[in-house]
C-alpha cells in the first residue's frame, strides 16, 4: 500500500514518536523510507517589492538537523530497515517539505502534530498545518500524548 515513505523529523518528541509511527509502517508494508529534515531559514518580513529576505543559515543549525536525520537513519536501519535514506534542506521549513515531496513523490508523508517551533506557531502558523492543507499526498500527522498523561 505504501511503497515510498516520508517522515519529517525536528528533534522534538513529536517527531520522535512519528518516526517510530514511519518506522512501523515501513516495516509492515516493506517500504522505502526517507528521513527528512529542515534546518529552518526564517523570513523577515520587509517592506519592499520582495515578499521577504532570507536569513542565513547559522552553521550549528545546519550540523543539528543533519544530526537528527542521521541519527533517525542509524534508528531505522537498527531497527531492520535496509531501504532508507535522509535527507537534510535548509529554507523556510513548508516550503522545503513541499517542495521535496514535488520532486520525490510518495505515498505517505509522516509528520508530528507540533515540533520545535511550537512557540512561534502563534505568528507563523502550524507547520504540520499548512502542509496538510498544501501537499498532493496522503499525510498521518501523529499527536503525542502529554508527558503527565500514563500510556496504557
Amino acid at each position: 500500500m505504501f511503497e515510498r515513505i516520508v517522515v519529517a523529523v525536528d528533534g522534538s518528541p513529536y517527531a520522535e514518536q512519528a518516526l517510530t509511527h514511519a518506522l512501523d509502517l515501513a516495516r509492515k508494508y516493506a517500504s522505502e523510507l526517507t528521513v527528512l529534515s529542515v534546518a529552518p531559514l526564517v523570513p523577515i518580513y520587509v517592506a519592499t517589492a520582495e515578499p521577504y529576505v532570507p536569513t542565513e543559515l547559522i552553521e550549528s543549525e545546519g550540523k543539528y538537523y543533519r544530526g537528527v536525520t542521521d541519527a533517525a537513519v542509524a534508528r531505522a536501519q537498527k531497527e531492520g530497515l535496509s531501504r532508507v535514506s535522509g535527507v537534510c534542506l535548509e529554507g523556510v521549513i513548508v516550503d522545503e517539505i513541499l517542495g521535496f515531496i514535488e520532486r520525490h513523490p510518495t505515498d505517505l508523508l509522516v509528520m508530528g502534530s507540533r515540533g520545535l517551533s511550537t512557540a512561534k506557531r502563534l505568528f507563523l502558523g502550524s507547520v504540520s498545518e499548512a502542509v496538510l492543507h498544501h501537499v498532493g499526498c496522503p499525510v498521518l500527522i501523529v499527536r503525542g500524548l502529554p508527558a503527565s498523561t500514563p500510556k496504557s
